[in-house]
């Protein structure tokens, strides 16, 4: 049993009551902290905290360990609601043909994109694959990541979506820290249903969905809704087809033009939308009325080169914003979500208290994890994350060239 108490914080970050599983609008421009502050953890678990001027007699915390945080800030690690980081091999080929002026589209018409690391992960083993997804793992765990949504989608085949979700729950398995499945079949029409959409339609409802509930796979069903890929009258007849196995509808939407992916996961229900480049503002709108979660991904915006979600205009009409890395091999590769809080910042006119909001309680919310981790709360899992010496918490995004975590604690433990 780890016990553990953290004393001279120079600001303990992101305190939250239970009650709080997100944050929207004007909320998101706060962020409770608690200056020279201490953190009780037990058995993993958060079990206090408070100012120095209340510090507990260490007489009741016999048999601890005790670590001076002078200078330091400690904040709950991030919670990542977007990416694939189960996939084979990589994609700087396409980078490259990016750079020399070829489209995402074109890039796919010529086999590239999804169709390239479908064929790729098809000849790799299911214990390849866990190795490599591991050493991401680990990774993005290293720089602030203590929670994770991971995705299908590179399989486009029973055999291959399959391998894919066992290694994810495998990964699940190992218990490092809390991770969500994702089915995401419906990412690209695969080569052999070239003339047969509705062929492979019928076989992620007939084929895929019964086994992977049969299998306990899988917690979420999502769907690339974009023109050339699936329809929203698709979306809807899978994300529905989904819902009937037991899984929660989530959706890629609004990323490449607009396509009515908002408005489909709205009318099932959707844990969230993710993309959201081409929103516009009767999407917001519909969104409003809605519990989805708007989650924006500053990493594929970015290597892509496409017009920016408006993030802005989201949060001023009221909207709660997440933030996820879509840490994947073709348009984003990478995790590190103090680059997308940086990004933020700097691409959006976010603040630091919005984007630290988005990428941990709100992106919690967007993983039915908001309960768990997402911020320092009593009776959470004690993930958490102790900075390097540094000014203010605004130094993180500010400085986005920089590594500013010192150490990574998961369920009390430093990794």
């Amino acid at each position: 049993m780890t016990r553990l108490l953290l004393k001279n914080i120079k600001s303990l970050v992101q305190i939250r009551d239970s009650s709080c599983l997100k944050v929207s609008g004007l909320e998101m421009k706060n962020i409770p902290c608690i200056e020279n502050a201490w953190l009780a953890i037990d058995n993993g678990i958060i079990a206090d905290y408070g100012s120095m001027e209340d510090f507990p007699g260490i007489e009741i915390w016999k048999g601890l360990e005790i670590i001076d945080c002078e200078g330091k800030l400690i904040l709950p690690c991030y919670a990542d609601s977007h990416t694939h980081i189960v996939y084979a091999g990589n994609r700087e080929g396409e980078f490259v043909d990016r750079i020399n002026g070829l489209t995402y589209e074109e890039i796919f018409e010529r086999g590239g994109g999804i169709l390239n690391s479908a064929k790729r992960l098809s000849e790799t083993s299911e214990d390849d694959l866990f190795e490599q997804a591991m050493v991401r793992l680990h990774e993005v765990i290293s720089q602030g990541t203590g929670s994770i949504e991971i995705k299908s989608g590179y399989g486009l085949s029973m055999e291959s979506e399959l391998k894919m979700l066992r290694v994810i729950k495998r990964i699940k398995e190992f218990n490092l820290i809390p991770v969500k499945a994702t089915f995401l079949g419906a990412h690209a029409l695969p080569l052999a249903y070239k003339n047969n959409k509705q062929g492979y339609i019928d076989s992620i409802i007939n084929d895929m969905l019964p086994k992977i509930e049969a299998e306990k796979l899988a917690d979420y069903i999502d769907v690339f809704c974009e023109q050339n890929y699936f329809t929203p009258e698709e979306t809807t007849t899978i994300l529905e087809a989904g819902k009937k196995h037991g899984l929660i509808a989530k959706v890629h939407a609004e990323q490449l033009s607009h396509s009515g992916g908002i408005q489909a996961g709205v009318n099932c229900h959707a844990i969230s939308v993710d993309h959201l480049e081409f929103c516009n503002d009767e999407d917001i709108q519909v969104l409003k009325k809605s519990d989805t979660m708007a989650t924006v991904l500053p990493g594929a915006a970015f290597f892509l080169g496409l017009p920016l979600p408006p993030a802005r205009k989201m949060i001023d009409e009221g909207l709660p914003i997440a933030f996820a890395s879509d840490y994947n091999p073709g348009s984003s590769p990478s995790g590190n979500m103090n680059l997308m809080m940086s990004l933020g910042c700097v691409q959006y006119k976010l603040t630091p208290e919005e984007v630290i909001n988005a990428s941990t309680i709100n992106s919690a919310y967007a993983m039915n994890l908001s309960h768990e981790v997402g911020s320092i709360t009593v009776g959470k899992k004690a993930n958490f994350f102790i900075t390097k010496p540094i000014s203010s918490y605004a130094f993180i995004p500010y400085s986005f060239g920089s590594n500013l975590i010192e150490s990574v604690y998961l369920n009390g433990i430093k990794q």
